[in-house]
């Protein structure tokens, strides 16, 4: 028996029990695909934009929806200089407004003053998308305010209509998204979400589905932009479903879930999910959306913000202005990779399969022709095949001897660390308890954090 395992074997009964590294759940190529946009963004757009409500009763008039300046290219052009992958619209809210010409219902686009009835939202922002190189997804409230059969099977069966409606009229869809709210008085509905999952699975294959426990993508907890410092993409799925989730649980995930579903941190830039006036002065600023990428993609989430248009239909400059801080901040702080042509090769060459194999214990040592100072540090595991990383530590070399500069616990598609300024010659990471006897490390990156952090 090897020291390492030795080790291990110490450790385990201090740590909980979990599945062995030979029977990882992994990631499916969609899940990667998704995970790796890392930066996606929400639009929050119906007659609330226009009655300054959050929910709406689904009473609304038709006629109030008229954005005189809506250019969805503003929209997606300002998520494209910001970095951002993906585009995810609000295309039917609780109120039940559709912001597509659908068949199944009038309360729609096609009965508002906006382009005399002949506009289509979701069509622009999909054609913008395509246009700009954006992914695009959709987001369809299965709680409806405003249609008579909900409450009633035959539900069921008009949902499926508008769902088939936005799969099958508006090119490939990256990410459906299925929200699991619905108010305490509502009335009581059974949903068919394994009918609606095998709809988007026949008809967009390539798209992941976001509900509270998945299939592909779960919620994680909370609005306010944070994954758990422990953040773990697998959980134990069968005792959740959309609406009906423990919201701790989900922010932390499982070590010993059998299902793979990561989290997604979704949170507003504005305190609100649509846009009110009111709060144009109380818009995230970009050092502040920098904490929150830290807080999401840093412990192995996604970060999905909404940036809700406003009432001509713009995305307002304030919202451009911080979206594009954000972007740059990240941008001068992630520019340079200082372990590059220190650590292996395979480390810092963004490829998550190439890889360096690390022993659990056995410390990972970089060495610099000269000192360096940083205070910031990248890790990513390969998480193709699983997530393995439970504890770990860096440590920097003073001349004379190793100190501590931070612990850390999951990894898993990203782990940002962040810490006081280091000079040194010498760092090493070492993983302390991992799922398995070795970790497949794939990214190490070394920084100097931007002024404007």
């Amino acid at each position: 028996m090897s020291p390492i395992t030795k080790t291990l074997l110490l450790l385990l009964p201090f740590l909980p029990q979990v599945t062995t590294a030979q029977t990882l759940p992994r990631p499916t190529p969609r899940q990667l695909a998704w995970q790796q946009m890392e930066t996606t963004a929400f639009l929050h757009f119906t007659v609330n934009t226009y009655t300054d409500k959050e929910w709406g009763d689904g009473t609304e008039s038709p006629q109030i929806f008229n954005p005189v300046k809506f250019d969805a290219r503003q929209w997606i052009r300002s998520l494209k200089e910001a970095g951002f992958k993906l585009a995810i619209i609000t295309a039917k809210h609780h109120d039940g407004f559709c912001l597509w010409p659908t068949q199944t219902t009038e309360h729609s686009v096609k009965n508002s003053p906006w382009k005399g009835g002949k506009g289509d939202v979701v069509r622009e922002v999909a054609d913008a998308c395509r246009q700009y190189g954006l992914k695009f997804g959709v987001y369809l409230s299965p709680w409806d305010r405003h249609e008579p059969s909900y409450g009633t099977a035959a539900y069921n069966d008009f949902y499926k209509k508008q769902l088939r409606e936005l799969l099958t009229n508006y090119g490939p869809i990256a990410e459906v998204w299925f929200d699991g709210a619905k108010g305490e008085n509502a009335k009581n509905m059974t949903y068919d979400f394994a009918g609606y999952w095998a709809m988007v699975r026949q008809l967009q294959p390539q798209a992941v589905m976001f509900s509270d426990a998945g299939p592909d993508v779960r919620w994680v907890g909370n609005e306010s932009g944070n994954a758990a410092e422990t953040c773990w993409s697998t959980i134990d799925n069968s005792k959740h479903a959309p609406g009906v989730a423990d919201s701790k649980y989900l922010n932390t995930g499982d070590p010993n879930g059998k299902d793979f579903i990561p989290a997604e941190t979704d949170v507003s830039i504005r305190p609100g999910w649509f846009y009110h006036p009111k709060e144009d002065s109380k818009v995230r600023s970009g050092k502040n959306l920098v904490n929150l990428y830290y807080q999401s993609v840093g412990r192995n989430s996604l970060l999905l913000l909404n940036i809700p248009p406003n009432r001509d239909g713009l995305l307002s400059d304030a919202d451009v202005a911080s979206i594009k801080e954000f972007r740059s901040i990240l941008n001068e702080t992630f520019k340079t990779n200082l372990a590059k042509g220190a650590a292996k090769s395979g480390l810092t060459d963004g490829f998550m399969n190439t890889m360096a194999i690390t022993p659990v214990n056995k410390p990972l040592e970089v060495t610099f022709r000269n000192p360096i100072t940083f205070d910031r540090m990248l890790l990513q595991e390969n998480i193709s095949s699983g997530q393995r990383v439970m504890e770990g530590q860096v440590e920097y070399w003073d001349g004379t001897d190793w100190k501590p500069i931070q612990t850390f616990t999951t990894v898993g598609y990203k782990r940002l660390l962040r810490f006081q300024p280091v000079t040194t010659d010498k760092v090493r990471v070492t993983f302390t308890a991992a799922k398995g006897d070795v970790v497949e490390l794939a990214e190490m990156g070394i920084f100097k954090a931007s002024s404007r952090e």
